[in-house]
């Protein structure tokens, strides 16, 4: 079956490693995997190997105006107070806008909202809607969806068709208490199935501690990714994660992966 992985977290947890690794595992067993950049950081292009070159071209669909305005009616930020479009056509654009990144693997930059009020109901908001209740692939076949961090997103309904939603958490109060929220208002938006992955554990009284907050939450976790200089290397080199070589934290995202695997 055609599977749809939602990767959310708070900002600075490592959501898009995770998400390019998974990927990357993915691909690798001959899966057709289309990786949707939703971050307006927009690092998922260079953590999937993308190069420099092809990355400073990439306009983000959410600021391509001309297109907006073609499959909605009307333009953004001039025509609020007109009627648009609720369905647009968007059954093109991965073909046409989606780059190649490495290990064969699609990727597509979605961008963000910018206007005020960013989750308003406005042209961008219908396409980019409208796009990802749209992409329902062949059986075999992945997507991934790197979020933008923190909760905005969940507000604007973006998750409704998504199968397995993913939270990133790292060591901190804060991490918790975000990833904790983020699995909530997704179980509440129907996605049936929320899991945790725990990131960047440096100790054991670390994962214990994670483990009895996540348990008192309720919230089960897949994995827990060590904290592991090579990544920080590999970025700073303009590698990807896959390439680094730290193998247990490919391992613990296996992990994740088998679960995923098991409730499909």
């Amino acid at each position: 079956m055609a599977l749809k992985i939602a990767i959310s977290g708070k900002g600075g947890t490592g959501k898009t490693t995770v998400a390019a690794i998974l990927a990357s595992l993915y691909a690798r067993d001959g899966c057709r995997v289309l990786a949707v950049d939703a971050d307006p950081a927009s690092s998922l292009p260079a953590a999937l190997g993308v190069p420099e070159e092809v990355r400073k071209r990439i306009v983000p669909l959410s600021q391509m105006l001309d297109i907006i305005e073609e499959r909605t009616g009307a333009r953004p930020g001039e025509s609020y107070g007109n009627l648009f479009s609720l369905n647009p056509r968007v059954d093109d654009l991965v073909r046409r806008y989606a780059i190649r990144g490495g290990d064969c693997i699609d990727v597509l930059v979605l961008g963000t909202i910018k206007a005020p009020g960013s989750g308003c109901f406005c042209p961008e908001s219908s396409l980019l809607k409208g796009l990802l209740r749209h992409l329902v692939m062949e059986d075999g076949s992945l997507l991934i969806l790197d979020m933008e961090a923190g909760l905005e997103h969940l507000g604007r309904s973006t998750l409704r068709s998504v199968d397995v939603m993913v939270v990133v958490i790292e060591p901190g109060q804060r991490s918790v208490e975000t990833g904790v929220r983020i699995a909530s208002m997704a179980k509440d938006m129907g996605v049936r199935e929320v899991c945790a992955i725990l990131n960047k554990v440096s100790s054991s009284h670390h994962r214990d501690e994670l483990h009895r907050q996540l348990e008192t939450a309720g919230l089960p976790y897949k994995g827990v990714i060590p904290l592991d200089l090579r990544l920080v290397e590999a970025d700073l080199a303009g590698l990807r994660p896959i390439d680094c070589g730290a193998e247990q934290v490919f391992q613990e995202i296996a992990r994740l992966r088998e679960h995923i695997d098991k409730i499909t």
